[in-house]
């Protein structure tokens, strides 16, 4: 089973190689954007754009809802998962 992260882009840190700084629950890490650009959305045009982040990949794009909808239910598993841890 693959879980992929909801993030936002926001930067583009290397057009060529096609990379960019992502914020996923406010941690920042440097992401690979080639699987979600292409002639009609570059590069340039992924700021802002929110993904979800598999392995240092962006997977796919999606909508800020989606996003904020599996960032909550992925805080309500972590919750879960300390109550039972304690």
């Amino acid at each position: 089973m693959c879980l992929g992260i909801p993030g936002q882009i926001i930067e583009i840190t290397d057009t060529k190689n096609k990379l960019a700084i992502v914020n996923v629950g406010g941690v920042k890490r440097q992401i690979n954007i080639a699987c979600i650009v292409n002639e009609n959305h570059p590069s340039e045009s992924c700021i802002g754009d929110w993904v979800l982040v598999h392995v240092g990949f962006a997977m796919n794009r999606i909508n800020e809802k989606e996003a904020a909808e599996t960032l909550q239910i992925l805080q309500e598993l972590a919750a879960a998962q300390a109550a039972l841890s304690n």
